[in-house]
């Protein structure tokens, strides 16, 4: 028969996090942050890793070119991630660099993430397409280099037909107007006021 004592072991419940900083961290910052997550009473606590320079965290969109510094923790009291960011701007950190998740949640979003980028690099070499004729690869190749000699990039092709109703007279356009043939500047004298006197 199990003991009170074990009874209670087996209930406890436990809070599983991931913790993710975006940018360098520095093992000064991280002994203090350390330190400060003991209040949440830490069961234990996986070292840093951290992740290559990347040209987008897809957990910090706003952040490019830059590594990622994560760790799984494990508490006996839960957390909130507004808690943790609180904690690391106490320790001179912008919060928007952190965010803690729940590990599963963290875990199935990056297996989401992987499938995606997988999903999306097949359709980046898979095609359904069939392969081409020895016409089409002489076209594609004719196109690329020449001598275009083609009736199509020549624009060889004519239409050939009749419209019905015949056909239509050309527009009168203004270009078909009569022009005159004196110049509007210097060819007319102007007519000057007649002047008179008051002088009496």
């Amino acid at each position: 028969m199990k003991t009170f004592a074990e009874y209670l072991t087996e209930s406890k419940h436990t809070y599983n996090y991931r913790i993710k900083i975006a940018g360098d961290v520095d093992s000064g910052f991280m002994s203090e942050f350390k330190e400060k997550l003991k209040q949440f009473d830490v069961v234990s606590m996986t070292a840093p890793k951290k992740t290559p320079v990347q040209k987008e965290l897809k957990d910090f969109p706003q952040y490019n070119n830059e590594s990622m510094t994560f760790m799984d923790v494990v508490f006996n009291y839960p957390a909130t991630p507004p808690q943790i960011t609180q904690i690391v701007q106490l320790l001179g950190m912008d919060p928007n660099r952190v965010i803690m998740q729940d590990t599963k949640y963290a875990d199935s979003i990056d297996e989401e993430r992987d499938t995606q980028d997988a999903e999306n690099k097949n359709l980046l070499t898979d095609t359904d397409y069939p392969a081409p004729n020895k016409e089409q690869k002489a076209l594609s190749k004719d196109y690329a280099t020449g001598p275009y000699d083609h009736a199509v990039v020549k624009n060889a092709y004519k239409s050939d037909f009749t419209v019905a109703g015949g056909k239509t007279p050309p527009a009168v356009t203004s270009n078909e107007f009569p022009m005159g043939d004196k110049s509007p500047v210097g060819t007319t004298k102007n007519r000057l006021p007649a002047v008179h006197s008051n002088a009496r």
